[in-house]
């Protein structure tokens, strides 16, 4: 039964579907996706055109909204909005250490997790579009960061359901090898830190202390797992957001604080670190952030953990070689390492699988790149010229090679503008497809 309540502004409305964990195996283990679909106060009544919004990751649930927040003010004055929480995420059934131990044996829990990709969600989303909106029927589709992946594969799989897509800096490289990804994405992030220690030249010296202090003690978070100096660089994922650079400049500030035996990191320090390097919230980030660039036809070897292996390649992020050359101490970004799931208590009991998965060489393709190359479902995507996490020329080069898709870059924002605009991204993308920009 759904269940709807009312906030300040919004109607919300509760949906849970069964869909198969296989959908080439219809009639085999099922599964459960939940959606939220939220509409103006006032409007629940009208025939609205749909919007289906695909959350970044993966492995993030869909936004919990608190009325009309962030771009739903924007969204809700021409739509009808349903946040999908991604199979495995929310309060989709769900995965983690806990739910997989269920699973049993490591190749159990990989084969298991082999079905969170992109081309299992838009299924999914075929399947919620069919039961709510009826057969034959067209909504829009939203998509932010790995939402955007999603919809290049929607529009691979099944265009014919889809009126208008809006993507938010997440155009993926169509035929762009999980090697390539990373051997863009070291330099950009290398880009974002001589940024960030150039707005605050007193974190040179306060990040290397903290890293030498690292190197030379057993340092543990509240929750009593390692800080390593490669854990600490993984906080560098905060430098792709617009205010991520001020967040870790203040999370610098409080590093230390005196104890008995002299300087130590403080808990403030620790606890709030821990926030940041944990894979508790969402797992599924973790285990299954390479596989979800992997083609069989781009990288028949598999992935084979491409980050951990092309970071030979750009020594700047070699924390020892920067404190032995008295150099600044590089933070990584989004890239996930075979490390963290023997130092982050989340992810260990995940190890097995992980590994199975990097050496998976037979995943299927993603993306049709025929079927792309015949596209006429309209397409605005806003790509960030600066953008830490997509690569902006493989999404230029996607913008190229598929029809009736018209991009908006910009420097003003980074790559969480969506959230943070406060609707001004997805107006000038509504505006486009308005034909007013």
């Amino acid at each position: 039964m759904s269940v709807t309540l009312r906030h300040p502004g919004t109607v919300l409305t509760d949906h849970v579907f069964p869909v198969p964990l296989d959908h080439e195996l219809p009639e085999g283990e099922q599964i459960e996706v939940y959606a939220r679909e939220v509409v103006a106060a006032g409007r629940e009544h009208e025939e609205l055109p749909w919007l289906l919004f695909l959350q970044g990751g993966p492995g993030n649930p869909s936004p919990r909204p608190l009325g009309q927040d962030a771009w739903l003010g924007a969204a809700l004055q021409h739509y009808r909005v349903l946040l999908l929480d991604q199979r495995g995420t929310g309060r989709s059934t769900p995965v983690n250490r806990q739910s997989l131990a269920l699973r049993g044996s490591a190749q159990h829990q990989a084969q298991y997790l082999a079905h969170f990709r992109s081309d299992a969600i838009v299924r999914d989303a075929e399947l919620v579009r069919r039961r709510l909106l009826g057969e034959g029927t067209r909504w829009s589709t939203l998509g932010q960061s790995y939402g955007g992946f999603c919809t290049l594969a929607y529009l691979s799989y099944a265009p014919e359901s889809i009126r208008e897509s809006f993507v938010t800096g997440g155009l993926p490289g169509l035929r762009t090898s999980v090697e390539d990804v990373y051997r863009a994405a070291y330099p950009r992030v290398a880009a974002k830190n001589r940024a960030h220690y150039a707005r605050y030249p007193q974190d040179v010296d306060a990040v290397r202390d903290i890293a030498a202090h690292l190197v030379e003690h057993d340092v543990r978070l509240p929750d009593g797992s390692p800080l390593s100096v490669e854990r600490f660089q993984y906080v560098g994922m905060l430098l792709g957001q617009g205010s991520g650079s001020d967040t870790l400049h203040y999370l610098l500030e409080n590093a230390w604080i005196r104890g008995v035996s002299g300087p130590e990191l403080s808990d403030v320090f620790l606890e709030t670190t821990r926030s940041l390097v944990s894979a508790g919230g969402a797992p599924l980030f973790a285990a299954l952030h390479e596989p979800i660039y992997a083609q069989r036809s781009v990288d028949p070897g598999g992935t084979r953990w491409a980050a951990q292996r092309v970071r030979g390649e750009f020594p700047g992020f070699d924390a020892a070689g920067a404190l032995e050359k008295g150099e600044p101490v590089h933070f990584t970004g989004e890239m996930i390492y075979p490390w963290m799931f023997e130092q982050d208590p989340a992810l260990a009991p995940l190890s097995e699988a992980a590994h199975l998965l990097a050496d998976r060489g037979d995943w299927p393709d993603l993306y049709d790149t025929a079927r792309l190359a015949a596209n006429e479902v309209p397409v605005y995507a806003a790509v960030y010229h600066g953008d830490m996490y997509v690569d902006r020329d493989h999404s230029l080069a996607t913008a190229d090679a598929v029809p009736h898709v018209r991009t908006w870059v910009t420097n003003e924002w980074e790559h969480d503008a969506l959230r943070v605009s406060r609707g001004k991204v997805l107006e000038r993308l509504i505006g486009m497809a308005h034909g007013e920009v």
